[in-house]
């Protein structure tokens, strides 16, 4: 099940490979998380130590769940991978050129995972094919139900 998914990361990169990370999140973190306070949109992994850190995913406190301490929206937040997968990410980001977006939140076991992506920043003109593409197949739909539903009013 989804909790938070980042949109803009599949317009501006050119997904490569995928991998599922855990995350080490405080109580008040999951809280708000199940009530759906995240935000993932300007969140991006950097690569510190050997160890892999998720910024900019933000998620906003309740204010019943958070009393007794003061919580950080913008907390930097440790990615959990074997150290065989790590090594592996950390030689293609720096070798040739990859980066690592965040693609979306989500639970498993009743744990929140990151789904995490090996990717490559889109160039201008890819972006604007992707934007042309995504406008054909819209309006390609709205004239195929036109279609079929003149068909089905004679």
């Amino acid at each position: 099940m989804s909790i938070a998914e980042n949109r803009r990361a599949r317009f501006d990169y050119h997904i490569e490979e995928r991998h599922e990370a855990g995350m080490v999140l405080e109580g008040w973190e999951i809280k708000a998380i199940r009530a759906g306070q995240v935000q993932l949109t300007d969140g991006y992994v950097v690569i510190r130590d050997g160890e892999l850190y998720l910024i900019g995913c933000r998620i906003n406190a309740l204010r019943s769940a958070s009393t007794h301490i003061t919580p950080e929206a913008d907390r930097t937040k440790k990615l959990l991978m074997h150290k065989e997968e790590i090594r592996r990410l950390i030689g293609k980001v720096e070798q040739k050129g990859f980066t690592l977006v965040p693609l979306d939140l989500h639970f498993k076991g009743g744990r929140v995972k990151a789904e995490i992506a090996l990717a490559k920043g889109k160039a201008e003109h890819d972006k604007r094919n992707t934007e042309k593409k995504r406008d054909w197949e819209r309006e390609h739909g709205r004239l195929m139900r036109h279609k079929v539903s003149s068909k089905t009013k004679h």
